[in-house]
């Protein structure tokens, strides 16, 4: 018996339309899962749809932003056995200058959207008995870089509150962990202000090199699978060895 199968599970994935939740829910498909896919943009969404092997998977277009909407699909769920919280957005802005509408709008994605949605995936009762929970989050929440203050304030909170979680659910045998990686290699990239070669300058920090997308997947499945049933409340880190300097 293979413990890293996934047959039988159905898992939820959110941020599934592309980059690192693209390539989960690939892998996840490709593992045996039955998959509900979300993502706020539909034609992207389909692509990775229309890459998922085996049968009964559904997709939903959603925002989780939009607290009115989404909670009117987790109604129309089915339960899950697991769930990867995959979402995110950045704005550079000096610590010293932060403001509150940076703040809000990088908390709004990062933080407020995946923990409203947990809370009312609980409420609802979609959450199997041993599921297991993986939050996506990032070695920003404790590794410094200039003008990262709110992605990094964010994705700190994500962890504390996945640690939170994790402890409140082990009675249930619910497992909550987050995966945190570095840079990687996803649509996202395009968003920075950065060349080719500013890039390249910046992965001689680590040793191993950026990471892609499907250097992730991995480390999610192994959490969903029945080969991590004695882990909760761990982070695994992912980054290329940036933080051994």
């Amino acid at each position: 018996m293979n413990p890293f199968d996934l047959s039988g599970k159905h898992i939820l994935i959110t941020g599934a339309s592309s980059g690192i939740g693209k390539a989960i829910a690939i892998l996840c498909s490709e593992l045996g899962a039955t998959l509900t896919v979300s993502g706020r943009n539909e034609k992207r969404l389909e692509e990775t749809f229309s890459l998922l092997l085996g049968s009964g998977h559904v997709k939903v277009a959603m925002d989780l932003t939009d607290y009115v909407n989404t909670a009117k699909m987790v109604e129309s769920f089915n339960k899950f056995d697991g769930v990867v919280y995959c979402v995110g957005t950045q704005q550079n802005c000096i610590a010293k200058t932060m403001t509150d509408s940076v703040l809000n709008d990088v908390f709004k994605v990062n933080f407020n959207s995946i923990i409203n949605l947990n809370t009312l995936l609980f409420e609802n009762k979609k959450i199997n008995k041993s599921a297991s929970i993986v939050f996506i989050s990032s070695v920003a929440s404790q590794y410094a870089e200039v003008g990262n203050a709110a992605y990094s304030a964010s994705k700190g909170a994500l962890t504390a509150f996945a640690r939170v979680l994790a402890l409140e659910n082990a009675k249930r045998k619910i497992r909550v962990n987050t995966v945190s990686p570095a840079m990687v290699r996803t649509p996202l990239l395009k968003k920075f202000d950065v060349s080719e070669e500013q890039f390249a300058e910046d992965e001689k920090k680590y040793p191993l090199g950026y990471s892609d997308a499907d250097d992730i997947a991995p480390a999610v499945t192994f959490l969903l699978s029945d080969g991590a049933l004695k882990i909760t409340g761990s982070d695994i880190k992912i980054d290329g060895g940036l933080t051994l300097n």
